[in-house]
């Protein structure tokens, strides 16, 4: 059997929902921010696999390459928000933190 485009977007889909349902329901900062890797890692995953299935060699996995680095420096920037906000008001709840005083 063939692992074909199809699978490759299919299961890039269900991680794409997954994050999306993490990112509506949960309500603290850190599992937003877990929904929304789920959801990067879904749009790194599509492109690989066009990458993968298309002519020019090695492009999906460039571009998938730049946008892990981008990732991970915009967790390490949104990480170092929650934990300010969390010094300031004592909780990671977005809906919360009402007021932003400096």
């Amino acid at each position: 059997m063939m692992i074909t485009l199809t699978y490759y977007l299919l299961v890039s889909a269900g991680l794409f929902s997954i994050g999306l349902y993490i990112i509506l329901s949960k309500k603290n900062a850190i599992q937003i921010l877990i929904g929304i890797e789920l959801m990067l890692n879904a749009a790194i995953l599509n492109l690989i696999a066009f990458g993968k299935f298309d002519q020019l060699k090695n492009s999906g996995q460039t571009f998938a390459l730049f946008t892990i680095v981008l990732a991970a420096a915009s967790t390490a920037v949104a990480l170092a928000i929650v934990l300010n906000v969390y010094r300031r008001y004592r909780t990671i709840d977005p809906g919360k933190v009402n007021q932003l005083k400096d």
